[in-house]
């Protein structure tokens, strides 16, 4: 650690407010934990839960850096002494616990992988987040089988890309909604074999159109509230509505529950921040095992909207406030 800066540009975001707030500031570089690697960032993802976070909604964890951003890419620069597999000078992305809108950023090793062959940081800090998001909830808790059609709810965000991809390069039918031509159009090039524009259409309408009236077998939701009866009426017999966010709200009123009973669904969700390092690291294997060599072939990438310096990161929560993009939004740090 001698060789390193004492003091690190991050980004603070005060009392919490609107993207504003977001603004420069000059703090103590973090020291790794004896499980933990230290990385000299290069570039960051934003996500919703850094929004949130902003807001002054979304607190981080007990012991969890007080600085917003969850996922980064750069190089190792300092490791904890129980750390085994990196050493100084390895490239890496991370889902950290908090922390990543900074020049340098701690996260578990557990929570660390390489850069996927062929990938450049950018990319790769567009990885965890969405990634480890996408395969704990469509293939843990919605148990998303080759064969099998799904539904993926706002399919032009990160998370909506990344499920829609994984989704085609395991085998299911892919069904996904979207705001405007633009996006469905997107969404048709990514691979789904449907897209649904909720403006102009009934997407319960359409999926029972597209199923024969039989209903999706996964249904991968982050709109929340609005959304939650019409998503019962979406479900095929034995199928798994799986939550992620609550865009429209937390609270559904006046809902019928009798398709849970009649068709025998499951209705479950989860949020990543909350889990352990132990259990996020599971998720970390199983995406080194059978996603990462998908990235290094191709056959899945994600998909970067825009990038702004990690100084403009107010303007970056702006466009995703803002909803107008397809993909990931990312801050770019250091070469």
């Amino acid at each position: 650690m001698a060789t390193l800066p004492a003091e690190m540009t991050y980004i603070d975001h005060g009392e919490g407010g609107g993207p504003e707030v977001l603004v420069p500031a000059r703090g103590p570089v973090p020291q790794p934990k004896p499980d933990e690697v230290l990385v000299r960032v290069m570039a960051v993802g934003v996500n919703r839960p850094d929004v949130q976070q902003r807001k002054g909604l979304y607190p981080p964890p007990p012991g969890a850096s007080p600085i917003a951003g969850l996922e980064l890419a750069g190089e190792v620069v300092a490791v904890g002494a129980e750390v085994r597999r990196y050493k100084v000078g390895d490239r890496v992305c991370a889902l950290a616990n908090g922390g990543a809108y900074a020049e340098y950023c701690t996260a578990p090793e557990a929570q660390t992988l390489p850069w996927p062959a062929g990938f450049d940081a950018l990319r790769a800090a567009a990885l965890p987040e969405t990634y480890f998001t996408v395969w704990a909830n469509l293939f843990g808790h919605g148990r998303l089988a080759a064969g099998e059609t799904v539904l993926i709810h706002g399919g032009t965000s990160g998370i909506g890309v990344t499920a829609i991809q994984l989704a085609k390069a395991f085998g299911a039918r892919v069904l996904a909604t979207a705001g405007s031509a633009e996006k469905c159009a997107a969404m048709l090039k990514l691979g789904a074999d449907a897209a649904i524009n909720y403006k102009e259409q009934d997407f319960t309408a359409e999926v029972k159109r597209l199923t024969d009236g039989r209903g999706v077998d996964v249904l991968l939701d982050m709109v929340g509230a609005d959304y939650f009866q019409r998503n019962l009426r979406c479900m095929a017999k034995d199928g798994r509505l799986v939550i992620i966010a609550f865009l429209s709200g937390h609270e559904a009123e006046k809902v019928d529950l009798r398709p849970i009973m009649v068709k025998r669904l499951t209705v479950t969700g989860s949020t990543m921040r909350p889990r352990t390092t132990a259990e996020k690291g599971e998720i970390a294997r199983a995406l080194e095992e059978k996603v990462w060599p998908l990235l290094a072939r191709g056959e899945c990438a994600p998909v970067i909207h825009a990038t702004f310096p990690l100084a403009k990161a107010g303007e970056a929560h702006a466009l995703m406030e803002s909803s107008a993009h397809i993909g990931k939004i990312m801050l770019t740090v250091a070469e």
